[in-house]
């Protein structure tokens, strides 16, 4: 049996009982519908294993409606371990590029970020040459960009302070750094952070970042890692993430989601988020809107 979520667009309510019964007629082997909150979201339960002929199936059905579907196996859709990456996911910029709008080059910087967020050119010496062109810049800007630059993606708080009340473990692993990944998770709930170390002398940044870098093998190792230290199989594991040094771990987790991802990312990924916010995570495992813990 496969269960399709279906979410609506932040701030919208399109998945009415009209549209599930539209969407139940439209595709074969429907079981059942529930509703998880009130018209925000719902999930489609329906015979079979082919989670992406089904996913087509109800995208075809939707005819654009701003909807984001996440279909898997129902059993075991609860999961115990949520690894996230940071920028441009659990927030909604690119710290390095706000650090480079410092020193006026942000420009230049964020191309180079998307180029390594596509997968074009490899992220370690991406991320060197990037490090390389914010020296001089104090590090003391750090929490003037937290303070000014930086927003939270809504429903991330949600998303890990609901996981955590039911017995999940959450880690913030990011490619960025730790002057950034320490402040974030702790606002959004993460029980732990990982990230990279910005090298600095005398409250300056030398333009060098400390060895090893945490990129994509790294991300990968850490949902490995935190899956066996906890006892864990693949299903019982969520990731999420936009960029190609995302994909590994993705691809390792039970369920690997694209958010408002990189075309290849998007592509490979088990699921997508293209509309909704981060709640679409819970809704996913099947919690419904009285079971969120909110603010």
């Amino acid at each position: 049996m496969l269960v399709a979520t279906l979410v609506s667009a932040h701030g919208q309510a399109l998945v009415d009982e009209a549209m599930l019964a539209r969407l139940a007629s439209a595709v074969p082997g429907t079981r059942r519908t529930a509703m998880l909150d009130d018209a925000i979201a719902a999930d489609l339960f329906a015979d079979g294993t082919d989670a992406r002929k089904l996913e087509a199936e109800l995208r075809i059905a939707l005819d654009g409606a701003p909807v984001d579907v996440i279909v898997q196996p129902e059993a075991g859709r609860r999961k115990a371990l949520f690894l996230a990456d940071m920028d441009s996911t659990m927030i909604g910029q690119e710290c390095i590029d706000e650090l480079a709008a410092y020193v006026g080059l942000k420009d230049l910087v964020s191309a180079i970020t998307e180029r390594a967020m596509r997968g074009e050119i490899a992220f370690e010496p991406a991320l060197r040459e990037r490090v390389a062109l914010l020296k001089g810049v104090p590090l003391a800007v750090v929490d003037e960009i937290i303070r000014e630059r930086i927003t939270l993606t809504p429903g991330g708080y949600e998303l890990v302070h609901t996981m955590r009340a039911n017995g999940a473990y959450t880690a913030l692993v990011s490619g960025g750094f730790t002057v950034f990944t320490g402040p974030v998770g702790a606002a959004i709930g993460f029980d732990e952070h990982r990230s990279n170390l910005l090298l600095a002398q005398d409250g300056i940044l030398i333009g060098e970042v400390a060895d090893p870098i945490l990129g994509k093998q790294a991300k990968l190792d850490s949902l490995i890692e935190l899956r066996r230290r906890f006892g864990l199989s693949p299903a019982q594991t969520l990731a999420i993430g936009d960029g190609a040094n995302d994909l590994a771990m993705l691809g390792e987790a039970g369920l690997g989601v694209a958010f408002r991802a990189k075309p290849a990312v998007a592509a490979a990924a088990d699921a997508r988020l293209e509309h909704a916010d981060l709640t679409a995570l819970l809704y996913a495992q099947g919690y419904t809107g009285s079971e969120i813990v909110r603010r």
